[in-house]
């Protein structure tokens, strides 16, 4: 098999949020047709126990623990130099050494880039680099400055402006970039008009016999209780925003009329403003084993991001289990979801508490089909092939 470089800015295992996922996904399938040599940052020391489940998948793995509060203070350099803040947090001497010798020892020509900021690893060998940016971050960053005051806001626009810059350097360089949905690839189209040529998007997927309805689960909730439940990594400030603006907005407008529900918000590291929103009907769990019992035993699963990119796991894996979601229009990008689907979207807060008024006093009949869209069109196999397919080509 041809030798693979896969370069990763957090480690793939577990694939406990977002991007972890989705790499750790694409290392499993790209295992099977490559000769893997993976090399990635771990950014918590509790994820170097995981280790021996990537080595059984890659020809050679190079690891580099970093220390993410360290790392922040190398970001101030990005002020000196005129670049984005986000590429001094992962300059590393070790890793550019590895990559370089690996390249050299197994004449690597074909590298997958996982996240745009470890390009710079491999930017001037002579070798395909394929980037997957995932989403458009510099447009993250823009939306974050929309939602801070003075000082944020400036940082957050310079870093806005000064990525976006970078990203259409990375994709001119490169031989081929994606994206996680057709909407971000058409966004960085518009935004980088001279590589248009070079970007398409990969979809991402969900483990459809994982999050399953059939299989059993224990509810976590308690006897008599209504649960309305959000997942995700509740440290990320667009989780945090999230479910201050619901339980602040939607959530309390409801509440009275409901004695029974609680609003269940179910993730690792919660901050001390979303630890602040617990009371008699807000649960703020923490960190949990498995997720599936939360979100089978819930009346629905709610996504009122406001800030968002690319598409929504948390999503996908209500949708395959089943369940009625109730988003905003930011959450439910990229997932092409039809009238057909029980799928209820506002960004108005009225208008949603209304949405889930209603679907907690009539449930939705179409929920089942929720599955069968998802099944169909975010298959992490049918996604896979079509990068490997890319890769190949």
């Amino acid at each position: 098999m041809q030798d693979l470089l896969f370069l990763a800015h957090r480690i793939p295992y577990p694939p406990n949020k977002g991007d972890k996922i989705r790499s750790y996904h694409f290392l499993k399938y790209l295992s099977e047709h490559f000769n893997v040599h993976l090399g990635t940052f771990v950014d918590d020391p509790n994820d170097n126990e995981y280790t021996h489940v990537l080595d059984k998948l890659c020809t050679t793995t190079f690891y580099q623990n970093i220390n993410p509060l360290f790392s922040k203070f190398k970001c101030l350099k990005g002020l000196l130099t005129g670049e984005p803040l986000s590429l001094p947090y992962y300059n590393n001497i070790a890793m550019q050494e590895w990559v370089n010798s690996t390249i050299k020892k197994y004449s690597i020509n074909k590298v997958l880039v996982f996240s745009s900021v470890m390009a710079k690893f491999v930017q001037y060998h002579d070798v395909d680099m394929i980037v997957d940016f995932v989403d458009v971050d510099s447009d993250k960053w823009r939306q974050y400055a929309e939602s801070k005051k003075f000082l944020s806001a400036w940082i957050y626009q310079r870093e806005s402006n000064y990525l976006l810059r970078y990203e259409k350097h990375i994709a001119q360089q490169s031989k081929l970039s994606f994206f996680v949905s057709k909407q971000e690839s058409d966004l960085f189209k518009s935004l980088a008009p001279e590589a248009v040529s070079k970007i398409t998007y990969v979809n991402n997927g969900v483990n459809i016999d994982y999050f399953s309805p059939e299989n059993s689960y224990i509810s976590p909730y308690p006897e008599c209780i209504d649960a309305i439940v959000f997942t995700g990594a509740m440290d990320y400030w667009a989780n945090v925003d999230a479910v201050k603006w619901f339980a602040d907005h939607v959530f309390s407008e409801i509440s009275c009329n409901f004695p029974a529900l609680k609003f269940y918000i179910v993730g690792s590291k919660p901050s001390k403003e979303v630890l602040a929103l617990t009371s008699a009907s807000i649960v703020v769990t923490g960190a949990v084993d498995d997720v599936r019992p939360y979100i089978a035993h819930a009346k629905l699963a709610v996504a009122p991001l406001r800030i968002a990119r690319g598409i929504q796991n948390k999503v996908l894996e209500a949708m395959a289990m089943g369940k009625p979601v109730i988003a905003t229009s930011a959450a439910m990008e990229g997932i092409a979801y039809t009238e057909k689907q029980a799928v209820f979207v506002a960004d108005d807060p009225k208008i949603m508490a209304h949405l889930l008024t209603d679907s907690l006093s009539h449930y939705p009949s179409t929920a089942h089909n929720n599955r069968q869209f998802v099944t169909e069109w975010f298959s992490w196999e049918q996604n896979c092939n079509h990068l490997i397919k890319l890769i190949k080509d």
